[in-house]
């Protein structure tokens, strides 16, 4: 258990500092708790980052995942718990000693300065010789496609632009560690998208070890090497973004990463059932109390035939949805409940799909028949 935080002594600094320039930097959080009042935005929350890792922290609102960012930062200070840094303890280190980059939601940027002022804002208080300063300014901007913007004013920029510059201001010191909460959400669709991707090149090409937060899933999954879901305060699953979402550890994390239906499932020895319907699964089944098979919307399809080693579910159209590329369709079962499917529009798809209360067969894959924890969390 980590101690209660307190003054942190002097030395500390030259200590943090003395680690190689430039390197990345692992991060080791250990059983830190933060409450207010009765609330517990951090429950005893332990985690390791690795070195040059891009990690996001994913969770709805109040969740946790940006307090637990502050803290990192330095901005929040725990009641409880131990950060590391690499090798050193710098849970009572102030932000500014820390070295770390900060990529704010709404930038922060100061709009009375250029371009290259903001971007500069780090050297200058490092006190940077001015040839060194302007040099890796330019650099800085140059590694975010902004070459050459230096002089112009913030309020020429665009969401995009400004996103950039706020990018550029966290790395131009070259921090070992860079953090980053929400920064795309303000951007609209297409730019977000774009964004996403320049990021995680970024990342790939500087090396830093990188804690991002999001309450966005899609965009946790295109851009981490590894996610950890938060709600209550608390780490629900930390996995790469495939096994978390083929293989989530609860019902929190499979409703909250994708669209899922559960259907409750009984064991019985080595057997698993949903009513009189034994399950075929290649997936190992949790040995937990309380069981549930997660339905993904794109891994359920119309069984063309009721033979073969699939699993059937026998259902009756309710809707059926066009969305362009693809349909979603829902079919219920017998006992209510109502399953969706999505599959790709190709010719003909259309006019060759089941109409509101035809019956139907729909049919899931061993491989994708994934037996989960189905206790609330």
């Amino acid at each position: 258990m980590g101690r209660p935080c307190g003054p942190w002594p002097p030395d500390q600094k030259d200590e943090i500092l003395a680690q190689t320039p430039n390197a990345a930097l692992p991060i080791t959080v250990r059983h830190v708790t933060k409450t207010y009042g009765k609330v517990h935005a951090l429950d005893d929350v332990s985690l390791d980052v690795k070195s040059g890792e891009f990690l996001t922290l994913l969770g709805p609102s109040g969740s946790g995942k940006t307090t637990l960012l502050m803290v990192l930062a330095g901005f929040t200070r725990p009641d409880r718990g131990s950060l590391k840094f690499g090798d050193t303890e710098v849970i009572r280190l102030a932000p500014h000693l820390r070295d770390v980059g900060m990529v704010f939601q709404n930038y922060a940027l100061f709009p009375h300065m250029t371009v290259a002022g903001n971007v500069g804002y780090p050297l200058r208080l490092r006190k940077t010789p001015k040839a060194e300063l302007d040099q890796r300014v330019e650099k800085a901007l140059e590694t975010v496609q902004l070459g050459g913007f230096g002089t112009r004013n913030i309020d020429q920029l665009s969401g995009g632009q400004k996103q950039r510059v706020a990018l550029a201001r966290s790395i131009v010191f070259e921090p070992r560690i860079l953090l980053m909460d929400e920064p795309l959400s303000a951007l609209d669709k297409k730019l977000r998208d774009r964004m996403q991707i320049e990021l995680r090149h970024l990342h790939e090409k500087l090396g830093m070890t990188t804690v991002y937060v999001t309450h966005d899933q899609r965009e946790a999954l295109t851009m981490s090497d590894r996610i950890a879901v938060v709600n209550h305060g608390r780490i629900m699953q930390l996995a790469t973004p495939q096994d978390l979402y083929d293989q989530p550890a609860n019902r929190f994390v499979a409703d909250f990463i994708g669209d899922s239906t559960f259907l409750p499932v009984t064991r019985n020895g080595s057997t698993v059932t949903h009513g009189d319907t034994v399950l075929k699964t290649t997936r190992p089944v949790p040995d937990t109390p309380t069981l549930s098979l997660m339905l993904r919307p794109e891994r359920v399809r119309l069984a063309a035939q009721t033979g073969g080693d699939v699993n059937l579910f026998k259902a009756s159209v309710s809707e059926v949805v066009y969305q362009g590329d693809s349909y979603l369709m829902y079919a219920n079962l017998a006992d209510g409940t109502e399953i969706s499917l999505r599959g790709a529009i190709r010719d003909g798809t259309v006019d060759g799909l089941p109409a509101i209360g035809d019956p139907v067969t729909l049919a899931l894959d061993p491989g994708d028949t994934v037996i989960i924890d189905g206790a609330d969390v």
